[in-house]
């Protein structure tokens, strides 16, 4: 019973025990003023009649109308005349109705009874006859009512009153605790508020402020956690230098981009390699030449980031050699990208930044899903080598047959347009599964693209490099939810749907999504939204976003996440589902034992603040126990199952 309640029947007790007390003594001290007052009215009745009638003793007709007169006034119950001695009735009048107002149990519980007066009437110095007259207490029993109603009204009145001001103050009081409740279920949420308001009684000071101590304590330790495991981060996989991935962080996304998943798409490797470094070094000092390389970082860093480019990245893979991984990047613009980046190096040569000519050479190596990272790196040396031998230009590109090399934006516009305006995209399912009992905790729903008679449908590595760079992200996801709502209608269990960097970053296909999704109550607590890590909106949009979500019964999780770890803080309050663990930092884990430790630091920032972990990519039975030994919650890759279609 909520304290708001206690206090409420609790003054209706006191107001029931003092309005019981009260009338007792009232009522004890009342009745026997009220007995003397009917017996001294009985008896000065039956006096003045008795001297009235003693001139008219023998006219028993007078007698009959004085006494009719006086019984008429309604304060007796009976009055009676009787002739001496033989007591014989002269007159005689009793009260037939009575006007008490009062109830039978007030008459009852008051017990006030009728009193009586007698006198004699003389003839002479004889005595003729004796006068009884009877007091009737209705009178007196209707103002003891109408007294116990106006003391009842009164208290009632002060009891509402007290209730109401006692209860404003209560809440008043209380409010404090109100937003004790809400930190507690905030924690809950990985969120960390902080009273902002001391309250006024000391009492619930020193709670509100112990309160905030372990609030505070808390998440100053999740901080710490974040802050040691972003250090770990970058000082196993950046370079100190230039700030960009080092050749481990790499070779561990080169791998991962070579690995035949369903969401793989083929592109580019560019190498830049600086030229004659150590002769720049001879030349110039080392503090030149590291000006140069943080400059040519930087110049590959910019054109290696933006929304067009989804999954892209840059490394320094030797000393003076950088590297841009570029998947789904196509012939055509590799060829643009390689002449944009020669003109810059030549801007940094007329800046006096170095003495060669040219800057740096350029190789372009093409990789396709399920190529070995040294086929890819020996065609990369093969670019390098044909780009130092040409003279006309600081760059070449080496690349395999490929059967849809041909095929450029026309052809793909033409049929993605067609396959979303159709309704050609197919749901596959791939489970996801506890890493410890194999139980299957939701299906990720994958796109693939089937309007061309295949034997089977092209899978979404092959077409959503397309999809990002002709702006038909938004249109792809919401014709993909649509579908997946459309399947929850006879699904049993969770499914999850990825969104495009176009979705989740701009707020006009935000609330698309939102709309339907609250045309379909049915998607409550079965569907969860993925957002890529590398492509999250700002804070204010991602939190707006996530609480719409939580609204709907819906929920938020963040996909191929570790590469920006210090974002863990700020999602803490967004009450995210899960977050699923990037496949680079999967692949071949079994392996190098060295790697534990970032995602055993990974695991406690994130079991700290109740958030599980979900590897991606898990493709042997050797990933898969390190990850139970690591403490992870569940895990996705063709070892745990391949990818189904939908079942109607």
């Amino acid at each position: 019973m909520s304290l708001l309640k206690q206090l409420f029947l609790a003054i209706c007790l006191f107001l029931l025990v003092a309005f019981s007390g009260s009338f007792i003594v009232g009522l004890e001290n009342s009745r026997g003023q009220h007995v003397e007052q009917l017996r001294s009215h009985a008896q000065d009745a039956a006096t003045a009649l008795g001297l009235s009638l003693t001139p008219h003793v023998d006219d028993p007709a007078m007698i009959e109308v004085m006494v009719n007169a006086i019984f008429d006034s309604g304060y007796f119950a009976r009055i009676e005349v009787r002739t001496l001695p033989d007591r014989s009735v002269l007159v005689e009048r009793d009260l037939s109705d009575s006007r008490i107002t009062a109830p039978d149990w007030f008459v009852r519980l008051v017990n006030l009874q009728a009193q009586g007066g007698d006198a004699i009437i003389m003839r002479g110095w004889e005595e003729a006859a004796s006068v009884h007259v009877v007091s009737h207490p209705q009178f007196a029993l209707n103002k003891l009512w109408q007294s116990a109603l106006g003391s009842l009204f009164w208290l009632g009145l002060c009891g509402l009153i007290s209730a109401v001001i006692g209860g404003w103050l209560l809440r008043y009081q209380l409010r404090p605790l109100d937003y004790m409740v809400r930190q507690a279920r905030a924690i809950t949420r990985r969120e960390y508020l902080l009273a902002p308001q001391m309250p006024s009684p000391p009492e619930l000071q020193r709670v509100v402020q112990a309160m905030n101590q372990m609030v505070g304590k808390l998440k100053s330790l999740f901080e710490e956690e974040a802050a040691r495991s972003e250090a770990l981060r970058r000082q196993a996989y950046q370079d100190e230098l230039t700030g960009l991935a080092n050749r481990r962080w790499f070779d561990m996304q080169l791998k991962s981009l070579l690995n035949p998943d369903e969401h793989k798409a083929g592109g580019f490797l560019l190498i830049l390699h600086l030229n004659d470094l150590a002769g720049l070094n001879q030349r110039l000092g080392g503090k030149p030449v590291d000006q140069l390389i943080q400059s040519l970082a930087q110049v590959l860093e910019q054109h290696g980031k933006g929304p067009h480019h989804p999954g892209w990245m840059c490394a320094r893979s030797r000393a003076g050699e950088l590297a841009l991984l570029a998947p789904g990047l196509a012939s055509d613009d590799a060829e643009q990208l390689a002449t944009m980046l020669a003109g810059h190096c030549e801007t940094l040569r007329e800046q006096g930044l170095s003495d060669c000519t040219p800057v740096a050479w350029l190789a372009l190596a093409a990789m396709q899903p399920g190529e070995t990272p040294a086929h890819v790196m020996q065609r990369a040396d093969q670019a390098l080598q044909a780009a130092q031998s040409r003279s006309d230009q600081p760059w070449a590109l080496v690349e395999e047959h490929n059967p849809n090399a041909e095929r450029g934006q026309s052809y793909w516009q033409n049929r993605l347009e067609k396959a979303l305006e159709q309704n050609l995209i197919q749901l596959f399912l791939q489970p996801v599964v506890n890493c410890h009992n194999r139980d299957l905790l939701h299906e990720k729903v994958l796109a693939r693209l089937d309007d061309q008679g295949d034997s089977e449908p092209l899978n979404a590595g092959r077409f959503l490099p397309w999809i990002e760079r002709l702006g038909l992200g938004a249109e792809l996801d919401r014709l993909m939810l649509d579908k997946v709502l459309q399947h929850l209608q006879f699904h049993q269990g969770t499914l999850a749907l990825s969104l495009s960097p176009a979705s989740a970053q701009h707020a006009p296909a935000r609330e698309r999504l939102i709309a339907l999704l609250q045309q379909h109550p049915e998607a409550r607590n079965r569907l969860v939204l993925e957002m890529d890590e590398r492509h999250l909106p700002p804070t204010d949009a991602l939190l707006a976003f996530a609480r719409h979500l939580r609204y709907l019964g819906v929920g938020l999780g963040i996909q191929h996440f570790g590469g920006r770890f210090s974002l863990i803080g700020n999602l803490t309050h967004m009450g995210l589902a899960y977050l699923k663990i990037d496949g680079s930092y999967i692949h071949g884990i079994d392996q190098e034992p060295d790697r534990h430790l970032f995602l055993e630091a990974m695991q406690r920032a994130a079991r700290s603040i109740d958030l599980p972990l979900i590897a991606e990519m898990v493709e042997t039975p050797g990933e898969l126990a390190v990850l139970k030994e690591l403490g992870i919650q569940g895990a996705t890759g063709r070892l745990l199952g391949k990818p189904h279609p939908e079942q109607h």
